[in-house]
């Protein structure tokens, strides 16, 4: 892939009219773009499609976590709209994460698209080993990341998201074939934020990511291209 493919650049903004300033600017040099909760719970469908028309493709963040038919009908309706990558969450178990798969294949396949790649959530970025406790998760943050990344390759899935932290285990638990995709990316010329497992571009490259998940420190540079393009030069020696 060309270092461009392996960039997705989050789109965390509330409004259309924002996100397709992003994505103007930024399409000449990025392949695929992410819609998470909010700008998708403020504009809809009609997002994935403004994305379409500027011949970028869409990772709808939405890490669905529901009974198995409910999943399985979002994930359907997600594979309609021709979205090229959606997630859900590994926890919502085996049952949940095998209807996933079989509903977005059977819609996609329906609607003569390409079949979404299909992602499990292993555990957030921005959560530490003390809060997995909170909840009630005894065994450590590794290892839960590992077995959820095991359960979900059973269940069919392509890959997983997860920390930059853990694709060195993820990689030699699920093999290279299985996809890692890794949020909580920062430059080393960018601000941590609310993340707490972060690594640099570069270092996730290094690490075995199959793409990284930048956000802030690209959209809310004051000119996001050129912030963009270094991001790029820190991938380029990766493809």
């Amino acid at each position: 892939m060309h270092s461009r493919d392996k960039l997705i650049v989050a789109l965390d903004v509330g409004t259309k009219g924002e996100a397709e300033r992003l994505v103007k600017a930024l399409s000449p040099q990025v392949s695929v773009f992410k819609v998470g909760k909010e700008l998708f719970t403020a504009e809809g469908p009609a997002v994935i499609q403004m994305i379409h028309s500027y011949g970028a493709k869409v990772f709808l963040d939405l890490k669905f976590h529901d009974i198995p038919n409910t999943v399985g009908a979002a994930c359907a309706a997600a594979a309609g709209h021709g979205v090229f990558m959606l997630n859900v969450h590994a926890l919502g178990g085996r049952k949940m994460m095998a209807q996933a798969v079989e509903s977005a294949r059977r819609a996609a396949e329906n609607a003569k698209k390409a079949p979404p790649v299909l992602l499990a959530v292993t555990v957030l970025t921005s959560l530490a080993e003390s809060d997995l406790r909170e909840m009630g998760v005894e065994r450590p943050l590794e290892t839960e990341v590992r077995e959820l990344a095991l359960l979900a390759k059973a269940c069919g899935l392509n890959g997983v998201v997860a920390s930059g932290r853990e694709i060195k285990l993820v990689r030699e638990a699920a093999g290279k074939d299985f996809l890692i995709v890794t949020p909580g990316v920062r430059p080393l010329w960018a601000a941590q934020g609310d993340q707490k497992r972060v690594v640099t571009p570069k270092e996730a490259m290094e690490l075995g990511a199959d793409y990284i998940v930048v956000g802030r420190p690209i959209t809310q540079d004051p000119a996001p291209a050129s912030a963009a393009e270094r991001v790029l030069k820190e991938l380029a020696g990766f493809c």
